[in-house]
C-alpha cells in the first residue's frame, strides 16, 4: 500500500465536529475531475465507486469539472462531512494521496476545473456548517483521451478501499 497514512488521517478528519452539528454524521463525498484527461478522472471514479456501495448516511456525487453545479443538492443534503476528491499536483510521486485541509490549498494546482476548490469548500463550508476535507491525488498524466496510469489506478483503488472502511464504521460514541 503506498499511501498507508489514508485512512488515519480519514478517521481524524470524520470525528472533527464543527459548532452547532447534531450528533449524527452525515457525508457527502464530492468527486472533481475531466473524465477525458487521463489521471484527472480519479475523483469522479472514487465518487462512482463509493456511490455504489450504497453506505448508509453517505452520499457520493461526480462533480465532473463543474462541481459549483452541484452546491444546491450538497446544501440540501445537510452534511456534517463534505470530503472532495480531485487530482492535485502537490509535488509528490504519481499516486500519492493527500487529506489537505482547505485552508492549506493554496500552493497546490488542483484538477482542471475553473472556480479553485478552496472558494467552493469555504462556500460549502459556510452554507451548510460542515467540517471539509480535500483528498488531493498526485497524477502522473493529464493526457486528453487517456486513461489512468497505473499509479493512479492503484492510487483509487486505495482510496475507495480507505473511504468505504472509514464511512462504514458508525461515529464514536460523543464525536
Amino acid at each position: 500500500m503506498r499511501n498507508p497514512q489514508l485512512a488515519p488521517a480519514l478517521t481524524r478528519a470524520l470525528s472533527e465536529r464543527r459548532p452547532g452539528q447534531g450528533r449524527k454524521r452525515r457525508v457527502v463525498l464530492l468527486g472533481v475531475g475531466a473524465e477525458l484527461r487521463g489521471d484527472d478522472a480519479a475523483g469522479v471514479l472514487i465518487a462512482e465507486r463509493i456511490e455504489s456501495l450504497h453506505l448508509p448516511d453517505v452520499r457520493a456525487l461526480a462533480g465532473g469539472t463543474a462541481p459549483e453545479n452541484l452546491t444546491g443538492e450538497i446544501r440540501q443534503l445537510s452534511p456534517s462531512h463534505l470530503i472532495i476528491v480531485d487530482t492535485a499536483d502537490m509535488g509528490e510521486e504519481p499516486g500519492t494521496i493527500r487529506l489537505v485541509d482547505p485552508k492549506e490549498i493554496g500552493g497546490m494546482s488542483f484538477g482542471t476545473h475553473a472556480l479553485p476548490l478552496s472558494v467552493l469548500a469555504g462556500y460549502l463550508a459556510h452554507e451548510t456548517g460542515c467540517a471539509v476535507s480535500i483528498m488531493g491525488i498526485q497524477p502522473r498524466s493529464l493526457e486528453f483521451d487517456a486513461g489512468l496510469t497505473p499509479e493512479v489506478a492503484q492510487a483509487v483503488e486505495e482510496a475507495v478501499q480507505a473511504l468505504s472502511r472509514c464511512l462504514a464504521q458508525a461515529p464514536e460514541a460523543g464525536s
